[in-house]
């Protein structure tokens, strides 16, 4: 086999170099970055390849009798490798033309079963499946390669080829840039060096570092004698009465001990949402209360002194609109009773981050302990929910699967956000 080398100031286009100097029947041996881009200087990439020797002998004769004439393609071109790649895999699991699909998934399990029905040795196998492996993530490489490229917000700081997938995941999912690459930073610092050899050990890396980083708050019962107050706060329309239904029916009927649940209501702006919570308390037989005034919030606590959960529904309202939130918080201040008030913000999750983190702004007066983050069946992406937690330090108490009472509800963990993040939503997880 005839080794060759060929650089560029990208992966992009020292690939394209090779294409067009050896044409499409070249394999992909390693791809480094030689020299890193600084204000003085580009980045300098260099691919090895490599050609058997008939291949060499045709090219050295082709050199030879003519010019090679210049070959002008686009980018999308140089994904060559790819499907080369691809075939190879289809070869050394030798599917058959019915199973062809594998090579088009590059679904590296699935050609390894049809390998093991095929091989009576295990020693073959183990072969095999290695080298499989490894053609697979050469594969998943080469798909990536070109994230470098298109990131440019990404300015200062460069990220092995391993870590493409788990980068464009996390953009995708919606996290905040900037939080990427401060993570990506300490991760590279920090991450020993026999993890990175390759993407699928990268991510799991990640899956266990991003849980790490979120954090829970989690559902404790209140203690023999006390009363745990829960008022939910938040923008129009996102869940917040449904909210409250679920978790009445939770405390009610759902936990080791049946507890008194009682409602205040200070939503008497919309008359639907005061009318469907009592329709829900009715169903429920839960006592329920209304204030329209700040002063008469006392009242209402103490009406409902024998309830072990009281459980508080506000106004909904813009982040931008004062009033309406200046009046949650009046009300706050005419808590004349010894009772604690957990305020739990609810969040959409359909929402991009810079949303969220404004709503969150505008709310935080009023003493935000938690976040409870509905609508996540209305969504792909999490990773605004994880860089609000993030930037904030907030923990979460509660998800929001669906529109279903009480079963649409999910006590909040780590494993479950980061899993929806980096998999993507499936109800069955929770």
């Amino acid at each position: 086999m005839k080794i060759l080398t060929f650089s560029g100031t990208s992966p992009a286009e020292a690939l394209k170099k090779a294409q067009q100097s050896v044409g499409e029947e070249a394999m992909l041996i390693e791809t480094k970055e030689i020299r890193k881009k600084s204000l003085t200087q580009t980045a300098l990439y260099e691919i090895i390849v490599g050609i058997d020797d008939a291949a060499a002998a045709a090219l050295d004769a082709k050199k030879k009798s003519s010019t090679a004439a210049t070959i002008n393609r686009s980018p999308a071109d140089v994904l060559y490798g790819i499907s080369e790649a691809a075939r190879q895999i289809s070869k050394i699991a030798e599917v058959t033309d019915e199973d062809s699909s594998l090579a088009k998934d590059y679904d590296v399990n699935r050609v390894v079963a049809r390998v093991k029905e095929k091989s009576t040795d295990p020693l073959e196998f183990k072969q095999i499946k290695d080298e499989i492996s490894k053609l697979g993530d050469k594969v998943k490489l080469i798909q990536n390669m070109f994230w470098d490229e298109r990131s440019d917000k990404m300015v200062n700081l460069h990220i092995p080829p391993e870590f493409s997938e788990i980068y464009k995941l996390t953009l995708q999912s919606g996290m905040n840039t900037a939080h990427i690459e401060e993570i990506m930073k300490l991760t590279l610092e920090h991450m020993p060096l026999k993890m990175r050899e390759n993407s699928e050990t990268v991510k799991r890396y990640f899956q266990v570092l991003l849980r790490k980083m979120v954090p829970v708050r989690m559902e404790r019962v209140p203690p023999k004698g006390d009363k745990k107050v829960i008022m939910l706060v938040g923008p129009t329309g996102v869940g917040k009465t449904t909210s409250i239904a679920k978790l009445a029916a939770r405390y009610s009927f759902m936990m080791q001990k049946k507890y008194k649940v009682g409602l205040i209501v200070l939503d008497t702006y919309r008359i639907g949402a005061v009318e469907q919570l009592m329709q829900y308390a009715r169903m429920m037989k839960l006592g329920i209360e209304t204030v329209v005034d700040p002063p008469e919030f006392a009242s209402a606590l103490n009406a409902m002194s024998y309830c072990d959960y009281i459980l508080i529904d506000t106004m909904g309202s813009s982040p931008y609109d004062k009033e309406k939130i200046t009046k949650i918080y009046d009300c706050l201040q005419h808590n004349t009773s010894n009772m604690q008030i957990e305020t739990v913000l609810v969040l959409p999750s359909s929402i991009k981050y810079e949303d969220l983190k404004a709503t969150y702004d505008n709310f935080e007066p009023l003493g935000v302990d938690t976040m409870m983050f509905t609508k996540l069946d209305e969504t792909r992406g999490f990773g605004n929910i994880f860089s609000l937690m993030y930037e904030t330090s907030k923990p979460i108490s509660y998800f929001s699967i669906g529109q279903e009472v009480p079963e649409d509800l999910v006590v909040a963990s780590s494993d479950y956000l980061i899993d929806c993040m980096l998999n993507g939503f499936d109800r069955n997880k929770r």
